[in-house]
C-alpha cells in the first residue's frame, strides 16, 4: 500500500527509491508485524479471558494438560491481523502471488475460526465435522490451485521440480491441480495436528516459512536462480515480504505461548499457518523440499495415520498416544524437552533443505 505513496514522494526525494528493495519492505514487514503482535497481544489475551474463551482440553489426553483447561485460545486471530496488516502495508499489492497466499491464508483461518467458536460454544473439543472441515479446506485449496493453473504464465510455473537435480522438471498438467490441493490442504491439517504444546506448532513454522522466502527471493531473481539452477519464477521474490511479516507475526506470537503458554493459537491460526506454507511451497516450486524442512508436521501427521490403522487392523497402538508428541509426554519426557527437541529438529531440517539450493 505504502509504494503508491512512494510513487508520489520520489518525486521531492530519490532516496525514497530505498522502498522499492525487497529487503528492506521486508525488515520493516517483520518489524510491523513482530511490534502488533507484541502490543496487541495482552489486550487480546485480557478479551478472550473476560468473554471466557478458553481451551477445551481432551479428556482422553494426558493428565499433565488438565490444568491448561481455560487456558485463552484464537490467539492465532492475533497472527493473521498482524500478517495482513503488514502485508497490505509493505508488500506490492499489484503481485499476484501475494493476493493468493494472503486470500488463502485469510480463508482457511475463518475455518479454524468457525471450528474454534463451535467448540467453546459447545464447550467440547469437536467443533464443526470433519466433514464439513474438509469440504470448506478442499474446496478454498481447489480454488487456489485452479487459479494458479489458469493464471500461469511460464512453463515453470506449473513444473514439478525434483531438488538434488539440475534439470529434472515434469511438466504435471491437469495433476498440477491435484498436488496444490493435497500440499495446501495436507499442510493445513499437519499443523493443526502439532499445535498440541506451547510453542511447538509456532516455531517450526517460522524456522520453515524463513528458508520458504529465501527460496522467494531467490527464484525472483534472474541471476541467482540461473546460478543456483532453480527455476526463474519473475515477481516470486515478492513473497519474501509476506514471509517476513509470519516471521514477525509468529515470534511476537511465541511471547505469549512460549511455555508455559498465556495463549494458545486454536485452530484460527494453525489451519491458517499450516495452508501459507503449502501456498508458498507450490509458488516457489518446491514441494518436496518442504516435506523435508517440514519434517516434523509430517511426521505428526504419519503417527496419527499409522496409529489409526494399527489399531483398526490390530487393535493395538504403535504410540501411547498420537500425535507423536503425546507419545514423548508419556513417556515421561517434560513437556519442554519435547518442545525444544522438536525445534532442534526443524533447524536440522531447514538447513538440509537449504542445501538442497547448491546440491544441484
Amino acid at each position: 500500500m505504502l509504494l503508491y505513496l512512494v510513487d508520489y514522494l520520489i518525486n521531492f526525494d530519490a532516496s525514497f527509491r530505498v522502498f522499492y528493495y525487497l529487503t528492506f519492505r521486508a525488515i520493516l514487514g517483520a518489524l510491523t508485524a513482530l511490534i502488533i503482535s507484541l502490543v496487541v497481544g495482552p489486550t487480546m489475551i485480557r478479551l478472550l479471558s473476560n468473554k471466557n474463551i478458553g481451551q477445551n482440553v481432551r479428556q482422553d489426553g494426558p493428565e499433565s494438560h488438565y490444568d491448561k483447561a481455560g487456558t485463552p485460545t484464537m490467539g492465532g486471530a492475533l497472527i493473521l491481523v498482524a500478517i495482513a496488516f503488514s502485508t497490505l502495508l509493505w508488500a506490492d499489492l499489484e503481485n499476484r502471488y501475494i493476493w493468493v497466499v494472503l486470500l488463502v491464508t485469510m480463508a482457511f483461518g475463518v475455518v479454524g475460526f468457525i471450528d474454534d467458536y463451535k467448540k467453546i460454544k459447545l464447550g467440547n473439543s469437536d467443533g464443526i465435522s470433519a466433514k464439513a472441515k474438509f469440504f470448506w479446506q478442499s474446496a478454498i485449496g481447489l480454488a487456489a490451485a485452479v487459479f494458479l493453473y489458469k493464471s500461469a504464465v511460464l512453463p515453470a510455473e506449473t513444473q514439478f521440480i525434483v531438488p538434488f537435480f539440475k534439470s529434472v522438471s515434469i511438466d504435471m498438467g491437469w495433476s498440477y491441480i491435484v498436488l496444490t490441493w493435497l500440499v495446501i490442504v495436507g499442510f493445513s491439517n499437519a499443523v493443526n495436528l502439532t499445535d498440541g504444546l506451547d510453542g511447538l506448532a509456532i516455531m517450526p513454522t517460522v524456522m520453515v516459512v524463513a528458508a520458504l522466502g529465501i527460496f522467494a527471493y531467490l527464484s525472483g531473481h534472474v541471476n541467482f536462480s540461473k546460478y543456483l539452477a532453480i527455476p526463474y519464477l519473475p515477481n516470486s521474490g515478492e513473497l519474501f515480504v509476506f514471509c517476513a511479516t509470519l516471521i514477525g507475526a509468529g515470534l511476537g506470537f511465541l511471547w505469549f505461548n512460549t511455555y508455559p503458554a498465556m495463549v494458545f493459537m486454536g485452530d484460527v491460526g494453525a489451519l491458517a499457518l499450516g495452508a501459507a506454507l503449502g501456498v508458498l511451497a507450490v509458488l516457489v516450486r518446491q514441494e518436496v523440499v518442504l516435506m523435508i524442512m517440514g519434517g516434523v508436521f509430517v511426521m505428526e501427521t504419519a503417527s496419527v495415520i499409522v496409529q489409526v490403522i494399527s489399531f483398526k487392523l490390530t487393535g493395538k497402538r504403535v504410540f501411547r498416544m498420537a500425535p507423536i508428541h503425546h507419545h514423548f509426554e508419556l513417556k515421561g519426557w517434560p513437556e519442554p524437552r519435547v518442545i525444544v527437541r522438536f525445534w532442534i529438529i526443524t533447524v536440522i531440517l531447514v538447513l538440509i533443505g537449504l542445501a538442497t539450493l547448491k546440491l544441484r
